[in-house]
């Protein structure tokens, strides 16, 4: 395992990252004071600089935080969650920058400007295999029912099969869209003559459910892919600009993210002929491009990351199942590349070369309890994925962040979570109603 300083040049050219120092292995949390009703929800107003904002391990608020005061003067409980963090493995290839990761049954998949997706098994982090093609960046990955999706600058997707016959095995099944029956396609002049992306592709997403894949592409296009034979049955016009991301939840809803600002959603509408897929509704994003989305495990809370450096937030109600806008996670000084969740942490990396850990707890309150500092570029990808811990008192995840310096990081959290009463007069910037 190579453990030494990347010589890549990252992606961005303004502004420079220079060398953080050492995080704080203890992290102290910060709590939240309520906010009106989402219909009285502030707008946040886009960073206009960030060049005067501290990278204070603490929250970062907004140029003017509205600072509020709980109504009641009844203390409250609160958790006081004391929070350990430290780096387990860092590890430098020379496949130059990282971009993509995804993690399934104990092992994690990363893909870079390479033409090696890189297999590593946990939790020892240890390289257990390797996914080569000809093609190189694998720009996005995708696991689902042992089957492994890898998205290439080409605009091509190759799969392959995992299989667990006393060691590892993956053998490459299919290549999206398949070569010949593109060319016959555009020949015979059919509806699917634009079955390829016309630009690289952005994003990967399994819908289980239907049993398809969705790829999402600069081309302002999301496809649909049949899994039974990996033919495109639809493309999506999602967006007048770029789409850098979609995410789809359980039931069944579609989410894309784009530089026009906004998050569409869609829904299947199998009595709609050619066109299943149909726009519900469109959700704004103060203003800011949206480059990434992390859905909770129950899909009752959407994350946007955007590039003024907030993650946005949208709540699902319990009666309509409309999503409604809860508010903004402020902190990052630079535009977030990327958002993880799992359980009821949420991870976001940012091209400010940090990744913070946010906890939102049973009454909706989010703060951030951990900054991982350590990458000398831009944050690429984050993956994470729930840890087991022996106290009943202790939570613990594991986060795997990829960057642009070509360093692939792996951190430790741990928070272990005591009651303790508070008075009304606690402050903190941002929470679920």
């Amino acid at each position: 395992m190579e453990i030494e300083s990347s010589t890549q040049e990252p992606l961005y050219s303004s502004p420079s990252f220079t060398i953080r120092g050492s995080h704080s292995e203890n992290f102290l949390r910060s709590v939240s004071n309520k906010e009106p009703p989402f219909t009285d929800a502030p707008c946040i107003p886009p960073r206009l600089s960030t060049t005067s904002l501290s990278l204070n391990p603490l929250f970062s608020p907004p140029s003017t935080p509205p600072h509020r005061h709980l109504s009641s003067s009844t203390p409250s409980k609160l958790h006081d969650l004391h929070t350990t963090h430290r780096c387990i493995s860092s590890v430098l290839k020379k496949d130059g920058q990282i971009l993509s990761i995804a993690s399934s049954s104990g092992l994690v998949y990363t893909g870079s400007q390479g033409n090696v997706v890189r297999i590593w098994k946990l939790p020892e982090f240890a390289e257990c295999g390797q996914l080569k093609t000809k093609a190189c960046m694998a720009v996005a990955l995708e696991v689902s029912n042992d089957k492994i999706y890898a998205a290439y600058a080409d605009c091509k997707i190759r799969v392959w099969r995992r299989s667990w016959d006393g060691i590892i095995k993956h053998v490459r099944i299919a290549t999206i869209p398949n070569t010949g029956s593109y060319v016959r396609s555009y020949i015979t002049g059919g509806k699917d003559k634009m079955m390829k992306h016309m630009g690289p592709i952005s994003s990967l997403a399994i819908n289980v459910s239907y049993d398809i894949l969705y790829s999402a592409s600069l081309d302002r296009t999301v496809k649909v892919w049949r899994l039974s034979d990996f033919k495109c049955i639809e493309t999506i016009q999602g967006h007048p600009e770029p789409i850098n991301d979609i995410a789809v939840a359980d039931d069944g809803v579609l989410y894309t993210a784009s530089d026009d600002a906004a998050v569409r959603v869609w829904r299947r509408n199998f009595c709609n002929g050619d066109l299943p897929h149909s726009l519900t509704v469109t959700l704004p994003a103060k203003c800011s491009p949206v480059k990434t989305l992390a859905l909770t495990v129950d899909g009752g809370v959407l994350y946007g990351g955007c590039t003024d450096g907030y993650v946005q937030y949208w709540l699902k109600g319990w009666f309509t199942g409309q999503l409604q806008y809860g508010g903004a996670l402020p902190g990052h000084t630079h535009a977030v590349m990327c958002l993880a969740s799992v359980t009821n942490y949420i991870v976001s990396g940012s091209a400010d070369g940090t990744s913070r850990i946010w906890i939102r707890e049973q009454d909706g309150r989010h703060a951030c309890i951990g900054v991982l500092q350590g990458h000398r570029g831009p944050i690429r990808c984050v993956a994470a994925f729930p840890e087991r811990v022996s106290d009943d008192s202790e939570e613990g995840c594991t986060v795997c962040t990829g960057s642009v310096d070509g360093v692939l990081k792996v951190w430790r959290v741990r928070s272990i979570s005591q009651i303790r009463d508070s008075s009304h007069n606690a402050s903190e910037y941002f929470e679920l109603p």
